[in-house]
Formats: C-alpha cells, structure tokens, sequence
C-alpha cells in the first residue's frame, strides 16, 4: 500500500472541510438584508410621515435616515455580529425637509437612535425581521415600496 504525502493528507481534509463549511458560511453572509432599505418598526412622531430606515450595502457602507436628518454610517457584520459607527450628524436638514418638519422632540429622537446605533453589537433575521440587539433592541422590518 502507498502512503501518501502528509501536504496532500492536509490538502484533501483542508478540501473536505470547506466544502462542508462554504455553504454555511455563504448562507450565513446572504441571509443578511444587505442592500435594502430597512424601516423602524415604530408609530410615526407627529404628522410627519418619516419613519427611521437605514439601508447597509456589503460593502460596509450605510445610510442612516433618521427622524431628521440623513447621515452615513460604516457598518461590519460577522456571523451575527455587527458594528455600526454613524458619521456625524450634519447640521443642516435634507433639502426636502422645512425648518417646521423637525420639532425639538424629532431632533432629539435623531440623537438617541444614532446612540442606539452605535452600541447594538448582534443582529439577527427572522420572518422577515431584523433585530439589532444592544442595550436598546431595534427592529426593523423591508420597505414594502
């Protein structure tokens, strides 16, 4: 009987495990929302019709459309790990927004949900939900237009 080299034995079960493992990971990676636009599940503050989204694209950057105002974010996801750290609030509003739109209490929502943000540490998806876990939990359902 031949023996076989010990480089090939390590390259056959190095070859084994990741055509075990590929899938999982590969599943594990598409199974994340990237490239969609994410609403807060939350009632609308007000008259206004603006509700929080973010939309976080696999290349790590993200947008974060708050109360307020819009700014970016850079965002790492790992397995169920994640890490947002959201770019300074600008201190402009959006061109679309008039100064009347943005009450004190809207402008201070924007602050906390950039905090909230800022410490989530686990994601996850389920029936459709995102959950972002921290020591606030946010959820947050696909735009449906």
């Amino acid at each position: 009987m031949m023996k076989s080299d010990p480089a090939v034995r390590r390259f056959r079960v190095l070859l084994v495990f990741a055509m075990f493992f590929a899938p999982v990971v590969a599943s594990a990676a598409a199974e994340f929302p990237f490239d969609r636009q994410l609403m807060l599940d939350v009632a609308r503050m007000g008259p206004v019709r603006r509700v929080p989204s973010v939309i976080i694209s696999a290349d790590g950057t993200a947008r974060l459309e708050l109360w307020c105002k819009t700014t970016s974010a850079q965002v790492a996801v790992n397995d169920s790990a994640i890490q947002i750290v959201p770019a300074p609030l600008p201190e402009a509003l959006p061109q679309y927004m008039s100064d009347g739109q943005c009450s004190p209490e809207r402008m201070a929502a924007d602050l906390d949900l950039i905090g909230a943000l800022s410490q989530v540490g686990r994601w996850q998806l389920a029936s459709g939900v995102m959950t972002l876990d921290g020591p606030s939990v946010l959820h947050f359902r696909p735009s449906d237009h």
